[in-house]
């Protein structure tokens, strides 16, 4: 028998401590930018459940979230922590389970969460924004009763059922079918890109009914008839739940249908809740990017000096300083607007555009400035800009929101 070569021989994988470079990334020593000095404009409340917020990402969410990004996995024990920060559904009246707090403070919630993860502020404002409002909004009185508390408790999980496999920018062209029989209705569809389905206890479901009217269920996804597949080949928020719900002649009571709810304004109209939150967490992820390729300029060198030395590489530091100031501001006038009941969707619209691109260009170049550190797990870049990539579509893509603002300022509609 030839002997082997020892010199080709299987070799012990190193640790990741073995192999850690030089320049690392330390969240612990995260430097929020904040160019114009936006905390002052901020009151102390708002600035107190931020810290608040941005302390438990850093304490719980990101010394794990990578890993369960690799696998693929939502940190499901963090939900009852996620409930105790008053994160689910907190602008709601807390006689309804909410915390009554301003859309400024839920902005900057959003943010934070976002900082550590998109799946993670996915999970909340599904919650609040697609659940737990249209719940408040169009339900009744025994359904707020039933549902929101626990909802804000995570007691219950909820999930939301609008776009489809044929039926995504168009949500008027639904197929989703909800037919009376009596006291109760059938309804039968296939929903896509449902955040939490799976792992969900009641699902809001848009349907048609037999006079093409759009109206809204509460299903409890223990129902005959409902299936919530997993969504598990996705590169992007691999750290959330996503799903599909199934409906096959699925039976709810009369009482399940949300009374108030009546035409395609009433799904649009949690749309644009969930779009304000996006639009505030879009730039917790640019932050977080930012943070780490700032980091890394201070401790990389190269050629004798740190990288931050160089003009190329200030350069790319001031365009992300630069951008994420903007989207800043334009976020304190959205919630400003928004907590004084003056926001249009259109408003929304022009921020979820903007931010999500300035995000994604962001990312895309802090990733360039890690060198090859970006693509790995060391530092949360790669992370944050494929789950950008998945942000950027939905809840309305970056062209049917230029569309949107395009009609308001010409008084077109471009859409056909």
């Amino acid at each position: 028998m030839t002997e082997l070569d020892p010199s080709l021989a299987p070799q012990h994988a190193q640790s990741k401590e073995d192999i850690t470079p030089a320049a690392t990334w330390d969240p612990e020593a995260f430097d929020a930018p904040d160019f114009y000095a936006l905390n002052e404009l901020l009151p102390k409340e708002a600035r107190v459940i931020r810290d608040e917020v941005r302390a438990f990402v850093t304490e719980e969410v990101e010394p794990i979230i990578e890993e369960y990004a690799q696998r693929a996995e939502f940190p499901r024990h963090l939900i009852p922590a996620l409930a105790e920060q008053g994160l689910l559904g907190p602008t709601l009246p807390p006689e309804h389970g909410g915390e009554g707090h301003s859309n400024i403070v839920y902005g900057l919630m959003m943010q934070e969460l976002e900082r550590g993860d998109s799946g993670l502020r996915s999970f909340c404002s599904v919650t609040g924004s697609l659940v737990m409002y249209p719940i408040w909004r169009y339900g009744s009185e025994a359904q707020k009763e039933r549902w929101l508390p626990r909802l804000a408790n995570a007691d219950a999980i909820g999930c939301f059922g609008l776009t489809e496999p044929e039926v995504g920018s168009n949500p008027s062209a639904m197929q989703t079918q909800a037919r009376r029989d009596g006291d109760t209705w059938v309804l039968n569809g296939h929903k896509r890109w449902s955040t939490n389905a799976t792992i969900a206890d009641v699902a809001v479901v848009w349907a048609k009914d037999e006079e093409d009217t759009v109206r809204g269920f509460l299903v409890e996804t223990d129902r005959d008839g409902v299936t919530t597949p997993p969504i598990d080949d996705t590169w992007s928020l691999r750290a959330a739940v996503t799903s599909e719900v199934v409906l096959d002649d699925v039976r709810v009571p009369e009482a399940h249908r949300l009374p108030a709810a009546e035409g395609l304004k009433a799904p649009l109209s949690c749309l644009t809740q969930a779009r304000y939150g996006i639009c505030w967490g879009t730039i917790g992820a640019a932050m977080a990017c930012y943070d780490a390729a700032r980091q890394h300029a201070q401790n990389r060198e190269q050629f004798g000096r740190p990288i931050g030395g160089f003009q190329l590489m200030q350069e790319r530091l001031v365009d992300m300083v630069q951008e994420i100031t903007k989207a800043q501001l334009l976020n304190w006038r959205l919630g400003t607007l928004k907590d004084a009941g003056d926001m249009r969707p259109q408003q929304v619209s022009l921020a979820k555009r903007n931010n999500c691109e300035t995000a994604l260009e962001v990312a895309q170049s802090a990733r360039q400035m890690l060198g090859g550190d970006g693509v790995t797990s060391r530092y949360p870049v790669m992370r944050h800009q494929s789950n950008l990539e998945a942000v950027s579509t939905y809840e309305g893509t970056h062209e049917v929101h230029t569309l949107i603002v395009g009609e308001d300022v010409t008084g077109e509609n471009a859409f056909t």
